[in-house]
């Protein structure tokens, strides 16, 4: 029983800071725009348009090719 003096406020204050956090970020707009981020990952964002000029990505080790 001495142990549900502790948990029983423990579990409200818990219960209250993700209401809190999560009426936050219901406020900052998190949930606004749901499908715009899966149809991010259809556009390829790192190609260049003409006249732009990207410096060359470093290789990897898998990039390199291995000799027998």
């Amino acid at each position: 029983m001495d142990a549900l003096i502790l948990l029983i406020p423990l579990s409200l204050i818990l219960g209250g800071l993700a209401l809190a956090a999560f009426l936050w970020t219901m406020r900052s707009g998190q949930y606004e725009d749901l499908d715009a981020a899966a149809h991010r990952i259809l556009f390829d964002d790192d190609r260049a348009e003409p006249g732009e000029v990207h410096p060359p990505r470093p290789l990897r080790a898998t990039d390199k090719e291995t000799q027998p």
